[in-house]
């Protein structure tokens, strides 16, 4: 009876704050705040974030929701519990899955040539490699250098992502530097479709969506514009506001994220992905520890390195998560998981000002769901 009320007071503060804890008890005997509560408050009094959520899921696979802010500023409605969002670079780590699947299947190997893959994509696609691409130490240059306001509704085909990016020079010599590119993982979709003749959404979709059972996450179909289902609006802030108002840009076409970063999914389902990852449902040991074989990643925290796909994070508690996160307008997602299985994903409804991003505000929320 007393955890029957407990639900009710949780779902009464929801509808009055926009503040919800699905399915979990007070965080202490005492009832002290969860200090994940604690943290998505302070992102949207402190920070003006229109809305932050969290999922948490325990090695056991129980799950906790919490929320802070709205759903929508146009209505006040309350963020939905475990809404999807799009996950933007997080859809690195399903891209990478593939192609390492595609390595234990014999079908594509790590140290080979792209050029091995898909012949005349890429000049000096004979001294780039495979693994290089998945690491971001190719040296190909960033095809996405636009403000998306410009482009929100605007289709583009993955060939047209990769001529943009091949009309600046490279960044350096393959093998040679470390430098983020999403044009690597434009390549990377690219060589799976010649390798298995499927769409890459097809693939993620057919080799990991539905055999882990993500019923919130999928490859939005070409042209659709929208988030199917119950979702928390995104919110995008123009670089010179004339009135300090946002822009509702929950509707945008995710074409120019394609294999790096066009995925929809909801927090629960991205912490069930981590699992299956990590816990070797997806990869043999061998691809798993070759995505787990990492290099420094300079302008990343500190406290991060670049695998294949994945990143590693030590965690101010000193232990190690494996995750990765993504950027796109209307939505920073950070997400990772414990080697002993504690997984988070942390998601605000706009990305963060050029002033709060160096401060890693998503990345600390992140640090305390893990270490809690």
């Amino acid at each position: 009876m007393s955890h029957l009320r407990s639900i009710a007071a949780a779902s009464a503060l929801a509808a009055l704050t926009g503040f919800v804890v699905a399915a979990a008890p007070p965080a202490s005997s005492e009832g002290a705040p969860s200090p994940v509560r604690t943290g998505l408050e302070s992102l949207v009094r402190d920070e003006n974030f229109p809305a932050a959520m969290a999922s948490v899921r325990e090695p056991n696979g129980r799950s906790r929701f919490y929320a802070s802010g709205v759903g929508d500023l146009r209505t006040g409605a309350p963020v939905p519990t475990e809404g999807r969002v799009r996950i933007a670079s997080a859809t690195k780590m399903f891209t990478a899955t593939v192609v390492l699947q595609l390595v234990g299947d014999g079908k594509i190997g790590l140290d080979e040539p792209i050029e091995t893959y898909v012949p005349g994509l890429v000049p000096g696609g004979t001294e780039i490699t495979v693994r290089q691409l998945l690491q971001h130490t190719s040296g190909l240059p960033e095809y996405f250098t636009l403000d998306y306001l410009t482009i929100q509704h605007r289709y583009a085909e993955p060939r047209e992502l990769l001529d943009r990016a091949l009309t600046r020079p490279p960044l350096f010599a393959p093998g040679t530097g470390w430098q983020y590119s999403n044009t690597n993982y434009v390549v990377a979709g690219l060589i799976v479709q010649r390798v298995t003749g499927r769409p890459i959404g097809e693939e993620i979709t057919n080799r990991i969506i539905r055999p882990v059972g993500l019923r919130d996450t999928y490859w939005p179909a070409v042209g659709e514009q929208t988030i199917r289902g119950q979702h928390a609006h995104g919110y995008y802030t123009p670089a010179t506001p004339t009135d300090g108002a946002r822009l509702d840009f929950t509707e945008i076409d995710p074409s120019w994220g394609w294999a790096a970063g066009q995925l929809i999914a909801s927090p629960r389902d991205v912490n069930r992905f981590l699992d299956a990852l990590l816990g070797g449902e997806l990869l043999a040991p061998t691809e798993l520890a070759a995505m787990k074989t990492t290099v420094t990643a300079p302008g990343f925290p500190p406290n991060w390195q670049y695998g294949l796909g994945l990143m590693r994070i030590e965690l101010s508690c000193g232990e190690t998560a494996w995750g990765h996160g993504g950027d796109i307008d209307g939505y920073e997602t950070r997400d990772a998981i414990t080697d002993d299985g504690r997984a988070a994903t942390v998601v605000v409804t706009a990305l963060p000002s050029p002033e709060q991003s160096p401060r890693f505000l998503v990345d600390a929320v992140l640090d305390t769901a893990l270490c809690d």
